[in-house]
């Protein structure tokens, strides 16, 4: 999956991989790492975040640059459950945490599936925009840890999608869009157990290395994470995914 550039491809590829893992027919992980940057498909342009035009704000512009971003943010969440499978292989690590992953990876190839049809509808193809690279750049300053991974990944940068997306459904179904609000509160709700893993694994691999969870997430995030927690916080659906007020409300003051 990580070495096929085709966004179609990796889409059936998972879906392949996913029906076998739990089939029982694909139980051995192997010993080839990863590679440190997946394949990626000519289109869309890749970008510097500083870099991106401005989104339009309203009308069918507006709507398709929106809509292809999250796309973009599903198809890169692919990768990072598959990576997060491979690049971390430990006997350590019991056979639920791949299991989490696995199906964290299926449930991001079909968003990202659903998204691209959507696009379809609304008269363009995911990479028909640029888009730009920072989901991934997180996890490559975060190669070297698992706990690392976890802290980075799951527990900020998919919780932010917690608390953004109530506000996104409403704004489309208050513009009058509810396919796509629909889609939207669709993903949000299954990104819920998506964070559920981040935060349970993660404290998993804390408590068995003898640290304390919630200054450990503090610390490696003051350490790896270039930008910055900020509110406001749904901490409705976080707590929903295990995560105590402990890992974010220090962060309301930013």
């Amino acid at each position: 999956m990580l070495c096929d550039p085709d966004p179609k491809g990796k889409v059936h590829r998972t879906r392949e991989a996913v029906s076998a893992w739990r089939a029982g027919d694909l139980s051995n992980l192997g010993d080839a790492r990863p590679p440190d940057n997946p394949a990626r498909p000519v289109r869309p342009e890749l970008k510097a975040p500083r870099d991106m035009p401005r989104r339009h704000k309203g009308g069918i512009a507006g709507r398709q640059a929106f809509v292809h971003a999250i796309a973009h943010i599903e198809f890169n969440a692919i990768d990072l459950a598959w990576d997060m499978v491979a690049r971390f292989e430990n006997p350590e690590l019991p056979r639920a945490f791949y299991d989490d992953w696995v199906g964290v990876a299926h449930d991001e190839a079909e968003h990202f599936a659903l998204l691209s049809r959507h696009l379809v509808d609304m008269g363009i193809t995911y990479g028909d925009l640029p888009a730009h690279n920072g989901l991934w750049e997180a996890a490559s300053s975060t190669h070297h840890d698992v706990l690392a991974r976890l802290a980075l990944v799951p527990m900020v940068l998919e919780a932010r999608g917690l608390d953004t997306t109530p506000t996104a459904v409403a704004r489309l179904e208050g513009n009058g869009d509810t396919a796509t609000a629909a889609i939207l509160a669709k993903i949000g709700r299954e990104e819920i157990p998506h964070v559920a893993a981040g935060v349970r694994w993660f404290e998993y691999v804390a408590t068995n290395r003898g640290l304390d969870p919630v200054a450990t997430f503090h610390d490696l995030v003051a350490k790896l994470f270039a930008g910055s927690i900020k509110p406001p916080f749904n901490a409705q659906a976080r707590i929903a995914a295990g995560m105590s007020e402990a890992y974010f409300r220090p962060y309301e003051s930013n």
